[in-house]
């Protein structure tokens, strides 16, 4: 501060006054440098930092008391009780069976005939047995062109009435992809995330020229077909006890527009009863989205602070649960700011999760309704009382930090939205977090990489079907090829009062051969 001597204060209130309003100044700026410090440490660990949101656990132990020689201490009322985790048990090594579904061929390897003579008595050496090891081998994709022949036939007497036989359905009307072609590239799309320029690569090596632009016409128009389809799991998701929701952007090209413009896609998980995963496309954030899709629905609502939920709220038909997730990660990336009251905070979030780890250790699959119980009784034993805890230590510990500090505002977040946080304890249906939704909507950060942006509203209404059709094979370990090849040179022909034979879960009752258990 470049100040002339003169212009100083001769008197002792005057300078006391400067000084007063010089250390408000420095605080002022100094709360600014921390808030620049989090955000632009957030901005570094998004863009080249690590996923995991793991911390050391002798970071944690950083913050315990220390113990006195002669005597223990007792815990102190705002400290979490401790837990017991069970030990995580690695995987063995070793080389995995390969599948018995797969063909097997048989490749021998025998001795010539001057190889099988004894050298000691010049006799020919008899077989004893054989020794076999099994290799894995590629055979790429093939291409082949079916030419459907229909036969015409006439009366030679009256040489009229001619008659011909009936083609075949096809996919797309008057086009020549088969549901094989297809399904291959919305799979490879939607699945495996490769845009269609790269199956224009593929396929040019396979001696055919298809554009993208012609792909792109598939796409839309296979949509279109399925749409019925993905409508029904939408009227059954709609059926579901509890349901989980997210969002993610997607850029969208405007002719309007010198730029892209940012739209939604929006996951509905459905539960146990209804095993479907529905993608919902929207040109904005708007609330008008979520509140059209969620309409008729009744029950628990899992998903993030997003306010244009509130009004489904409000209705009483809707119950919130929030997402302790996201309440984690606000104290992770607040820890390199404030460490002592992030990492107290990260301890009383472990222990909730410590005692959902407990839960799963007993789940039975054949027996999910007793487990739902299970599981509430051990939150209302268990997680409640660890609750009542950590909200007391957030009313207590936001009493004495700056409003604006990243700790203050994680804390506020939760405070303001208690019941929401606390209310998985009340159902074992519910889950802590909303990590379904999230790993749901995965694959679209990751195609969002590759294909940069979807075309057009019709675009990325035509992604939200195909993108279903791939989470709810997901989710009910259907092999996507398999289904899309079916169900493609089917659904033309197939009765729309029957269209619930076509569902993932009911196609693979049906089809057990396609069954792909996910991995662990």
């Amino acid at each position: 501060m470049n100040q002339k001597r003169s212009s100083l204060p001769n008197d002792v209130q005057s300078c006391h006054d400067m000084i007063h309003q010089l250390g408000e100044t420095v605080g002022e700026q100094q709360r600014e440098v921390e808030q620049l410090k989090h955000f632009i440490e957030r901005l570094l660990r998004q863009r080249f930092g690590a996923r995991s949101e793991k911390i050391a656990p002798n970071q944690m132990s950083l913050f315990d008391e220390p113990e006195a020689a002669e005597e223990v201490a007792e815990p102190e009322d705002d400290e979490p009780p401790p837990t017991a985790v069970s030990a995580h048990r690695r995987r063995g090594g070793g080389r995995n069976k390969l599948p018995d579904h797969l063909p097997r061929e048989r490749v021998e390897h025998d001795l010539t005939e001057s190889e099988k003579r004894c050298p000691c008595c010049d006799q020919t050496r008899q077989r004893i047995g054989e020794i076999s090891h099994e290799q894995l081998e590629f055979i790429p994709a093939s291409l082949k062109v079916i030419e459907h022949v229909r036969f015409k036939y006439a009366c030679r007497e009256c040489e009229e009435h001619v008659v011909l036989a009936a083609a075949p359905a096809r996919p797309i009307a008057k086009g020549f992809a088969g549901p094989g072609l297809l399904s291959t590239i919305l799979v490879g799309k939607y699945s495996d995330h490769l845009p269609l320029y790269r199956h224009e690569s593929i396929l040019s090596r396979n001696g055919v020229q298809l554009s993208r632009s012609t792909m792109s016409r598939w796409v839309l128009e296979t949509a279109e077909l399925l749409q019925p389809l993905t409508d029904l799991m939408k009227s059954r998701v709609l059926q579901s006890h509890v349901m989980h929701t997210d969002d993610t952007t997607i850029p969208v090209q405007d002719q309007r527009l010198s730029r892209t413009r940012t739209g939604r896609f929006w996951v509905y998980c459905g539960d146990a009863g209804h095993p479907y995963s529905v993608y919902d496309f929207t040109p904005n954030r708007e609330r008008a989205g979520p509140q059209a899709f969620l309409k008729h629905f009744r029950g628990y609502l899992q998903a993030d602070a997003y306010a244009g939920y509130e009004e489904l709220y409000r209705s009483g038909r809707i119950q919130q649960v929030l997402c302790w997730a996201h309440a984690r990660r606000k104290f992770y990336d607040a820890r390199t700011v404030q460490p002592e009251a992030a990492h107290r905070a990260l301890l009383f979030i472990q222990q909730l999760y410590a005692i959902e780890r407990e839960a799963s250790d007993l789940q039975q699959p054949a027996d999910c309704e007793r487990w739902w119980q299970h599981r509430r009784q051990l939150r209302q034993d268990k997680a409640l009382p660890v609750l009542e805890q950590f909200r007391d230590w957030l009313t207590e510990t936001s009493r004495v930090l700056l409003p604006k500090s990243p700790v203050a505002v994680a804390m506020q977040y939760l405070l303001s939205r208690w019941s929401g946080f606390t209310r998985y304890c009340t159902e074992g249906i519910l889950s802590i977090d909303n990590n379904l939704a999230e790993r749901t909507l995965r694959p679209c950060a990751i195609g969002r990489k590759n294909y940069l942006f979807v075309g057009s509203d019709r675009g990325g209404e035509a992604a939200a079907v195909h993108y279903s059709l791939m989470a709810s094979c997901k989710a009910n370990e259907v092999e996507p090829f398999a289904y899309l090849r079916d169900v493609l040179s089917r659904i033309t022909d197939h009765a729309a009062d029957r269209l619930e034979e076509l569902l993932p879960d009911q196609w693979l009752k049906q089809h057990p051969e396609s069954h792909r258990p996910r991995r662990r």
